[in-house]
């Protein structure tokens, strides 16, 4: 599996990466692939699902980051966060079980903190919420509403890894928590500056 956090933590192994260096290695033909401390396992272990979401998380991310082009801010706030998911993925990577002489890679908890700071300045600033929304808005907004569901989808694939995981996991469960609420927040930021009004929820009527 070729995450885009592999190249970095698989240097402990290679060394320094060389100009010849290939892409692809092949070890994973057969449909296992290793762990961050070089346990081989099949590629649909728990492990792999959830590196998966992460790194299709970061990936649209970055399409979100192409269409909130005036939203510097919030811009800043997806490259930290595609930045965060890299070292997550070093978390998840690296079972506590299966440590043997490499140092645990660590997560802080004052990304948690951080993001519960942008929601709350960014609440301040809208519109009371009074009913369900639908995932639209601006461009920004609609896209920002994709980003939400995907960190939905890669929190369901880590609640599988604790506490059995071990290390840094737990915090890094409350950190992908905290971020679904920091993108639908931002998805309403974004809309009510673009001034697009959110798009209320009404039952259909029956015809």
């Amino acid at each position: 599996m070729k995450a885009a956090w592999a190249t970095r933590n698989l240097l402990p192994f290679w060394g320094v990466p060389r100009r010849d260096m290939k892409i692809y290695t092949k070890t994973g033909d057969k449909g296992r692939t290793s762990t961050y401390s070089g346990k081989r396992l099949p590629k649909d272990d728990a492990i792999f699902h959830a590196l998966g979401n992460v790194d299709a998380l970061s990936s649209y991310i970055g399409l979100t980051r192409v269409h909130c082009g005036c939203h510097d801010d919030v811009l800043g706030d997806l490259r930290t966060i595609q930045c965060n998911l890299q070292d997550i993925g070093s978390v998840i990577a690296t079972p506590e079980s299966d440590n043997k002489s490499i140092a645990m890679p660590t997560f802080s908890t004052h990304w948690i903190t951080d993001l519960e700071r942008k929601i709350d300045t960014m609440t301040t600033q809208l519109p009371p919420l009074s009913n369900f929304i639908l995932p639209s808005g601006s461009a920004a907004s609609a896209y920002l509403h994709v980003c939400r569901t995907a960190t939905r989808t890669a929190e369901r694939s880590l609640i599988a890894l604790d506490p059995s995981h071990g290390g840094d996991i737990a915090t890094v469960v409350k950190y992908v928590n905290r971020l679904s609420d920091y993108f639908f927040t931002a998805a309403r930021f974004c809309s009510y500056r673009d001034g697009v009004p959110e798009e209320i929820y009404t039952k259909p009527e029956l015809e």
